[in-house]
């Protein structure tokens, strides 16, 4: 081999030399990235559901209509039909005296 072609395969040996290392170093590094995204990945994930339930307790506070319906079922609605039921057996009673339905 001539000093030309022992000059070219040493500088070709170099720099084949450099890009492995570069290459090395820049797969060191994105392993340690993609551990930082997982763990980023893991912390939204529980920042996600939190924010659910902290959601549905609000709704469920500030939800008007839902409170209302609610209201009035338990506590309207069972007076209303105590009352009517008063108001039928007081028809019925009358009904039977006065001639009324």
């Amino acid at each position: 081999m001539n000093t030309a072609e022992w000059i070219l395969v040493a500088i070709l040996s170099i720099t084949l030399l450099i890009f492995l290392i570069v290459g090395i170093v820049l797969v060191i590094k994105l392993i340690g990235v993609s551990k930082e995204i997982k763990k980023v990945v893991i912390e939204g994930q529980d920042i996600a559901k939190n924010t659910n339930g902290i959601v549905s307790n609000v709704k469920g506070m500030t939800a008007i209509g839902g409170t209302v319906e609610m209201f009035v079922d338990k506590y309207i609605n069972p007076k209303l039909k105590d009352k009517l039921k008063e108001k039928m057996k007081e028809r019925s009673e009358n009904g039977g005296k006065n001639g009324e339905k």
